[in-house]
């Protein structure tokens, strides 16, 4: 065989179609690197558009500066997903579940209980909520907006929290969003809600060391947790001295006597769990595992050679490949069933809670009409208490028991039990005041049925609602545009919390 330079010799053309080849192949290469190292570049360039200011809560702004971003958060907008048990679309939880209605007689919630439709609707549906028909303090605002930080900032936390819900309404217009989570200076997750970085205080952490990977959950444990307001001021607290657990929560409660309202049927002194999804995740095995709530809920998304947070905030049922495939390698719909599965097992023991605890109200109610005294009922109260807490716990946190299946499966076990407890004692009360027939218990089949059987005068409760959203509303917008006209203070671009998408 002849060496190439032999072939060279004999055929002198060879040589240069191998010179020019390996300068094309050499030139492609080089090509070929030069496109990587300028898509990683573009991941780190950001060309600020608009100056940030430290407190600036128009995601309009940030999204000129961040436009993938931002196109991508105002799909948030859209309320076209549900799954099984949620999603972004309107679900009327009450009429879905009756019982609710009884269960929180007395409290607002018995009004009108929604599925939330998002953060890009915080705003709007905070406002059009029967919820707050009744007086509510400025610090309902808290997690519903970033106008929040920047009030926070001029007012002084205290403040704002002592401040009225009505009294905030001009100035809280811009929905949740970018300044909620991050620094306008470097785009790192900050914490901008004190109430998370207080409880780690007492507990003594400090937040500021915590990793990235923990801070991608820790800046939805800003909201996403359970809470309570201060009697007397209105301050907002994390009750997390006694640790993050359900039962820890509840000797905290019990130990100061916080009492959110009495029940009207039973007369227990109550608790509202509000939405203690961050407590429940950090029992399940993908906390365990080091995942965030980030890795879920905003998968990693890649637009030529950028790689970046995408911040369509939805369930991950709607984006299975993104979120779960990126550990799992079942079949999106193996995936699929695998969680409904577990759902469907906690909404069977979830029924089974808010009956026992339902019946258990009704029934109290009658010991008390037949003559019942406070001693004999005071150990049947602080279970009907409990046993709500448990169900509650579990009921408001998202996902139907999915980021714990086997914790809110405890839960809820606990909370049966503890009703069923309350009713045995109820029975004997009723026994010994010469009730012997079981208590009647009312048609609970609608929502409507339920309202009417509490005392609601629904019709005058919405006709209060609809009076001001026609009045109330419109000058709280007006002030706000005259306010983003003037120059004082910025205001929302765009209030209607409609979108194109």
């Amino acid at each position: 065989m002849k060496t190439i330079s032999e072939v060279v010799s004999e055929k002198p053309w060879v040589g240069w179609a191998l010179f020019g080849g390996t300068l094309l192949v050499v030139f492609l290469f080089g090509l070929f690197g030069a496109s990587i190292v300028e898509r990683r570049q573009e991941a780190f360039i950001t060309q600020h558009v608009a100056p940030l200011p430290d407190w600036e809560p128009r995601n309009e702004v940030w999204g000129q500066n961040y436009p993938r971003q931002w196109e991508r958060y105002r799909r948030t907008a859209r309320t076209d997903f549900q799954s099984k048990y949620a999603g972004s679309t309107h679900i009327d939880y009450l009429e879905r579940y009756p019982k609710l209605v009884v269960m929180w007689a007395g409290y607002a919630f018995s009004r009108d209980y929604n599925q939330g439709r998002g953060h890009y609707h915080a705003v709007n549906d905070t406002r059009a909520t029967l919820r707050t028909g009744v007086p509510q303090p400025g610090t309902c605002w808290t997690c519903k907006s970033t106008d929040v930080p920047r009030l926070m900032n001029e007012l002084g936390v205290a403040e704002f929290y002592s401040k009225t819900w009505q009294e905030l309404g001009e100035e809280v217009v811009n929905h949740i969003g970018c300044q909620d989570c991050h620094d306008p200076k470097t785009m790192n997750l900050r914490i901008t809600r004190p109430a998370l970085v207080e409880a780690f205080q007492r507990q003594g952490k400090n937040i500021t060391d915590a990793t990235h990977q923990e801070m991608r959950s820790l800046v939805c444990a800003q909201c996403h947790v359970e809470y309570y307001f201060r009697k007397g001021d209105n301050y907002l607290i994390f009750p997390w001295d006694e640790g993050l657990g359900a039962e820890d929560m509840e000797k905290y409660f019990d130990g100061i006597g916080h009492v959110d309202w009495v029940h009207s049927i039973s007369r227990a002194p109550m608790l509202k769990a509000q939405h203690p999804d961050y407590e429940l995740f950090l029992t399940g095995v993908h906390a365990q595992r080091g995942v965030s709530c980030s890795d879920c809920h905003m998968p990693y998304r890649s637009e030529g050679g950028v790689k970046f947070t995408d911040h369509h905030l939805v369930s991950p049922l709607n984006n299975i490949a993104a979120s779960c495939q990126v550990c799992h390698r079942e079949s999106e719909e193996t995936l699929r069933r695998d969680v409904i599965s577990r759902q469907d097992r906690i909404s069977e023991l979830r029924y089974l809670a808010e009956d026992a605890t339902t019946k258990a109200h009704i029934e109290a109610g009658a010991a008390w009409e037949a003559g019942a005294g406070e001693a004999e009922m005071k150990e049947i109260l602080q279970l009907i208490r409990h046993s709500q807490w448990r169900w509650d716990y579990v009921a408001a946190s998202n996902g139907m028991g999915f980021h714990s299946p086997q914790e809110s499966a405890r839960l809820l076990g606990s909370a049966i039990q503890k009703a069923g407890e309350a009713r045995l004692k109820l029975s004997r009360v009723l026994h010994g005041l010469g009730v012997t027939d079981p208590v009647p218990m009312p048609d609970l089949s609608t929502k409507e049925d339920a309202q009417r059987f509490i005392g609601l005068d629904m019709e005058a409760l919405r006709a209060s609602k609809e009076e001001f959203m026609d009045t109330v509303v419109p000058q709280w917008e007006r002030s706000a545009r005259e306010r983003a006209e003037t120059g004082t203070r910025p205001a929302l671009q765009q209030t209607s919390g409609e979108s194109d998408y």
